[in-house]
């Protein structure tokens, strides 16, 4: 390594971002970049600890002590060919990801691991400042036909390292605008839009074709687009969100998080949302039900609507600030953490459990009745048991649903194709990444469930190269998952 006492001398440096009262006002990326010499510092900390857990850490099997010390060294034209030899979007999961090859980062184990994801980040920008990032169409096509069904990581992924080997890609999305969650799911203070219509302008150069606003087994039948294309793949993620089926539940302002997100996001791109539709916190008392990402997301959003006043409820406990004893290195650690979002305001309440919601004299919500919880073994198992004498109410005229999603949306899609699904509701796989049509293949949320960019983007190259396999015999495609 270029510093081999770097991991002494340096310490970890949090990531620069914009201050607080002037971030909640705009919809602009929270993060700034570093300076150069202290990002290079941050790089000079990776240590030279011989078996790198990092790499199993990462879905994607990024060379990350690689990178790290080239960045240090200053040589950061060697350090993009590094990270795009493994990563199709390292702008995408530099700024989403939750890093879990930090959680596994050897420094880790008794000190603050490095800020892989921040130098990822600024390798990527930096390869794009100083036009390294150019479309480099393939020499030759195959004339093989691939429909890649989803715009999200995983599909995109898989459409670039398909059309890398040649072949013809096109790639349906059934919203207005191609990006799936990347476009309608993440804030614009998390990842600003630009950052995406960059990729997907070199993707079309290369030859990628995009088809937005068709909705496949409707707007196109099923039967077409198999005579049509020579392999499909299914990416459209696990839609389906989870709900809270409780007294109250239809009440005016009770809402799933995704479609608000997904309104917000809208306004952010220029569309007109009628006021009909509209979802705002606007002067309203918000409650999120759900402690993870989304909630998040919601959390940010709110702020900068200007609500009155959020709380932000979990049904599991607080978590420890420091890995428990079952939760050893270099496993992904379960502590308590603070997202930029919550460095903004509102109030996160743990081992609640909300039991129903109370209306206005309009047919609106008007209060949260909820209790407090707390996991306990009953008949072998773990269960959320209610603490005696523990009720209590919160006032709120918006509730945001985050509490995940269950599995892919049900439809003429699946229906259609006739695949099998698992137990959980996913689209089942084989270990080439085809379901149980010979040619359809699915890589992502569809066959995983819920998950990371991180490992939508490892699923996309996975899937890619067991449907070269299953096109030309062979495949030479890297892939990071059998």
């Amino acid at each position: 390594m270029g510093k081999p006492t770097g991991f002494i001398e340096i310490q970890r440096q949090k990531h620069p971002s914009r201050p607080v009262e002037e971030r909640v006002h705009d919809w602009h990326e929270v993060y700034i970049p570093y300076e150069l010499g202290d990002i290079q510092q941050q790089g000079a900390r990776c240590m030279d600890c011989g078996i790198p857990f990092c790499h199993q850490g990462c879905p994607l099997g990024n060379l990350i002590p690689d990178w790290n010390d080239l960045v240090y060294r200053d040589r950061w034209r060697g350090a993009i060919d590094r990270l795009h030899a493994t990563n199709n979007f390292p702008e995408f999961t530099g700024r989403l990801c939750p890093a879990p090859c930090e959680g596994a980062c050897v420094l880790g184990i008794n000190q603050d691991p490095v800020t892989i994801k921040a130098v990822e980040v600024s390798i990527i920008d930096r390869a794009f400042d100083e036009g390294w990032v150019t479309a480099t169409p393939p020499a030759m096509r195959t004339w093989k036909k691939v429909a890649v069904v989803g715009s999200g990581p995983a599909g995109l992924a898989a459409a670039d390292q398909l059309n890398r080997a040649g072949h013809s890609v096109t790639v349906f999305e059934k919203s207005d605008r191609i990006g799936g969650l990347l476009r309608y799911g993440i804030p614009e203070f998390k990842m600003e839009k630009r950052v995406l219509e960059r990729r997907l302008r070199l993707l079309e150069q290369e030859g990628i074709v995009f088809r937005s606003g068709v909705d496949i087994g409707r707007d196109v039948q099923v039967d077409r687009l198999r005579r049509d294309f020579d392999a499909i793949l299914l990416a459209a993620g696990a839609g389906n969100p989870r709900d809270l089926t409780i007294p109250g539940r239809e009440l005016q302002g009770v809402h799933f998080a995704m479609d608000y997100l997904t309104l917000q996001n809208r306004r952010c791109e220029g569309d007109t949302v009628p006021e009909g539709a509209a979802i705002s916190a606007k002067g309203r008392n918000v409650v999120i039900i759900g402690g993870g990402d989304t909630g998040a997301d919601c959390l940010g959003t709110a702020h900068r609507q200007g609500a009155r006043s959020v709380y932000q409820l979990e049904l599991m406990a607080m978590p420890p600030h420091d890995r428990a004893d079952d939760n050893p290195w270099p496993l992904w650690p379960h502590v308590f953490r603070v997202s930029a979002a919550h460095e903004e305001g509102g109030e996160r309440l743990y081992g609640v459990s909300t039991q129903r919601f109370e209306a206005d004299r309009n047919g609106r919500v008007a209060r949260l009745h909820a209790v407090r919880v707390q996991a306990e073994p009953v008949e072998g198992r773990m269960q959320f048991v209610r603490v005696p004498d523990s009720e209590f109410e919160i006032e709120t005229d918006l509730v945001l649903l985050a509490m995940g999603f269950t599995g892919p949306e049900r439809g003429p899609l699946l229906d259609d194709l006739g695949v099998r699904l698992t137990e959980r509701g996913t689209v089942w796989r084989d270990e080439q990444w085809m379901t149980s049509v010979p040619g359809v293949f699915t890589a992502g949320d569809m066959q995983r469930g819920q998950s990371l960019i991180v490992w939508a983007i490892a699923e996309g190259r996975s899937a890619a190269k067991g449907i070269d396999r299953y096109l030309m015999g062979d495949s030479a495609l890297p892939a990071p998952l059998r």
